[in-house]
């Protein structure tokens, strides 16, 4: 007689997994480990990368319904030539300091931002190894998944639309906010706390798919390194490339939803209805080009910014490795 197949949760971690561990079969990274080395390398990333997020953001939101501000912009000129515009434009009315506006907002939630996203994914990630702690593709991309969905609802969400709204201002004819803290209290004070929640679901989406794709990618690649050895060292640099190949991956597959959160949070988010909305109304005034703008900015920042994070993040977690000991 035939038995009923038993479900078995991808969340369902095998008895014998801790005593593989212990025999040196897997070396699984503490949460607490990931949530430290993650916020150190969140720092140092946003840091490096922050320009080309500068530029990105301002040819996402330099709609075509609107006097382009820079030079290809709705003509057959390259992004490229959009990018340098951009940049010029803006040397040229703020000075360098100029392309670093609103660095403060993301600094204070890159942090916790990477802090989050890794401090879940090992969480998730211990807990769906197979007994040799080997975790598969599949389930790194949930674990991605969750890691993603995660950061955008705890960090990532108030965050960006509190930085789009920076940079927005910053293109108006009479900013008005004049530092971090004094934009949160006037965005509170004018909007409420939702004001600082524009574009949830989008930046779910966003950061879901991001995380998905990225650890998925980043999953398959270091499986496919280390082959039958789950504890083969991987050198930096050969980390730093899986990042930056899983960055590419994951702008090329999810820079619709980026364009679509960045005007669900910026200062004219009042003239979309919903995530939708926002989304029928690009494609119809503007059409499917536009749900790629800011792709070549992006694809530069996000292939240095999983770059740097996975390898600070790696080599702080082998630091930490020798000063905390944890089972």
């Amino acid at each position: 007689m035939s038995r009923n197949p038993t479900f078995v949760s991808p969340f369902h971690r095998p008895h014998c997994l801790a005593a593989a561990a212990q025999s040196g079969k897997a070396k699984l990274t503490h949460p607490g480990k990931a949530i430290l080395a993650g916020g150190i390398a969140g720092g140092i990333e946003i840091c490096i990368t922050f320009p080309t997020e500068y530029v990105k953001t301002q040819l996402q939101l330099d709609e075509k319904a609107n006097p382009p501000r820079y030079k290809g912009i709705g003509s057959s000129s390259t992004e490229s030539m959009c990018m340098v515009d951009c940049v010029k434009q803006t040397v040229d009315g703020h000075g360098v300091r100029g392309l670093y506006r609103g660095l403060s907002s993301l600094l204070y939630g890159s942090i916790p931002k990477a802090a989050v996203r890794f401090g879940v994914f090992e969480f998730l990630s211990n807990k769906m190894r197979d007994e040799s702690g080997k975790l598969d593709s599949t389930r790194g991309l949930l674990c991605g998944l969750g890691a993603g969905v995660a950061e955008a609802v705890v960090v990532v969400c108030p965050m960006e639309t509190v930085k789009v709204k920076f940079i927005h201002d910053q293109s108006s004819a009479n900013p008005k906010y004049r530092g971090f803290f004094h934009g949160v209290r006037e965005i509170v004070r004018t909007e409420g706390l939702r004001g600082t929640y524009q574009g949830l679901t989008a930046t779910v989406l966003k950061q879901g798919s991001n995380q998905a794709i990225r650890f998925y990618v980043m999953t398959s690649l270091r499986n496919w390194y280390k082959g039958e050895d789950p504890n083969k060292a991987i050198n930096p640099l050969v980390t730093g490339a899986f990042g930056a190949f899983a960055g590419a991956v994951s702008v090329f597959g999810n820079t619709p939803l980026d364009v679509i959160k960045t005007r669900m949070q910026g200062l004219e988010a009042h003239k979309y209805k919903s995530t939708l909305d926002c989304a029928v109304k690009i494609m119809k005034h503007e059409g499917p080009k536009a749900f790629y703008k800011g792709t070549v900015p992006r694809l530069g920042r996000v292939c240095m910014d999983v770059a740097i994070v996975f390898i600070i993040y790696e080599e702080v977690v082998k630091v930490l490795n020798k000063v905390w000991k944890t089972d």
